[in-house]
Formats: structure tokens, sequence, C-alpha cells
């Protein structure tokens, strides 16, 4: 199974658009999954297709990568895996204050 980036998607689009665009190139996907904000629903611009026969994604880059969807030139490339990043709890260092003979006015 490979999974290929699509970037650069019109925020109407769809799964159902993304699926279209593909099978007009001659390619069937297996899934596509847009990405969205988790608190509007709103499509964030990006999303992912995987399909089940390597040679069949490397047509599939090939024949849609800068192909326009609803006015819009699509960037399609195999996807990378997520680099790891750490979590900070708070965003850096906080000085903590707890009284002290500190003026705090």
């Amino acid at each position: 199974m490979t999974k290929l980036f699509v970037g650069n998607l019109p925020y109407k689009a769809t799964e159902a658009d993304v699926q279209a665009f593909f099978a007009e190139a001659g390619v069937q996907v297996d899934s596509v999954n847009i990405l969205r904000d988790r608190f509007s629903g709103e499509a964030r611009g990006f999303g992912f297709v995987e399909i089940n026969d390597d040679s069949l994604a490397t047509q599939a880059v090939q024949a849609c990568n800068g192909r326009a969807l609803m006015g819009r030139s699509l960037v399609v490339n195999e996807a990378r895996p997520p680099e790891r990043r750490e979590r900070s709890a708070g965003g850096g260092e906080r000085q903590r204050d707890f009284g002290g003979s500190k003026n705090r006015w």
C-alpha cells in the first residue's frame, strides 16, 4: 500500500472530488483522506490517498502532479513519514513565583 500526499487542494474539494480526479487520470484509489481543522471542520488544503499497487501509485504521481482541480494546480507525491516532534507543556521555561519577598506591585 502506497500513501500519496495531495497538496494545494481547493478548500471546497470533497473526498469524492479527489477520487474522481484520480479516476479521470486512470488511477483507482483505495482511500481518500482530506485533513480538516479539528474545531471548525473546514478543509486544510491537503490530504492523502492510498493506492494498493505501487506501480499504479507511481503512475498517479506522474499523471496528477501539476494538474488542476477546481482551478488549483495540485501537488502529488509520495507521502513522507511524519516528523517526530517533542511537545512542551507550556511553550518553554516558566518562572514560578511562590510568594517570597519579591515585590508584586
